[in-house]
């Protein structure tokens, strides 16, 4: 009774354990096709069976491939990767170190780069690591740049701010020094006044 149980219950894990096709691919034994399915990288599946021997991912959207996504599929034979907008910065170093590994480079030469424009067209197979970092450190520098002149425009805005506040403090301490010399001559005034009056008072 309790083995029985025990394999029920392994039976309802089954479908975690072996991913079914992915949506929106199509799926036979050792094929899985998402050809034209409009992928981004968002949208392409975490994992695919580790019995896929054949992928299709041709003509989508995508611009790199998530790290690792083909490690595990020990059966893999061939990926078709052809006609997406590869993007050849820091997210293509994994795809170019898979493919570098294959054992048959010929079958990937129409995977090439879109962009950047210094990359346009070349074959991502054959890409140096050099060559995909200084476009890492491109990109790098150009948001060290845009974060200094950010700094920058900070400081200049709280610069004008401290002027402000101490053209302010002068001000105000020049109206309250003038307005104790006022009272000061208006208390003079006064007493002035009154004794003034002190002899009529007295008569």
């Amino acid at each position: 009774m309790k083995s029985g149980i025990i394999f029920l219950s392994l039976l309802s894990f089954l479908p975690f354990v072996i991913p079914i096709c992915p949506v929106p691919c199509k799926c036979a034994t050792n094929i899985i096709d998402c050809t034209s399915k409009g992928l981004t990288v968002a949208k392409l599946p975490v994992a695919f069976r580790p019995s896929a021997e054949i992928i299709h991912l041709g003509y989508n959207r995508l611009t790199s491939i998530p790290n690792g996504l083909f490690d595990n599929l020990k059966s893999l034979q061939v990926v078709y990767l052809q006609g997406n907008p590869w993007e050849c910065n820091c997210d293509i170093l994994y795809l170019r170190s898979w493919l570098q590994w294959q054992q048959n480079r010929t079958l990937y030469r129409d995977v090439r780069c879109a962009s950047p424009a210094h990359l346009q067209d070349r074959i991502i197979a054959y890409l140096t690591e050099d060559e995909i970092i200084s476009t890492c450190q491109y990109w790098y520098c150009s948001l060290a740049l845009l974060s200094q002149l950010c700094l920058f425009i900070l400081l200049f805005l709280q610069g004008i701010l401290v002027i402000f506040i101490i053209v302010y403090l002068q001000k105000f301490r020049r109206m309250t020094a003038e307005a104790r010399s006022t009272t000061r001559e208006l208390h003079q005034h006064v007493d002035t006044w009154e004794s003034s009056r002190t002899p009529y008072n007295s008569d």
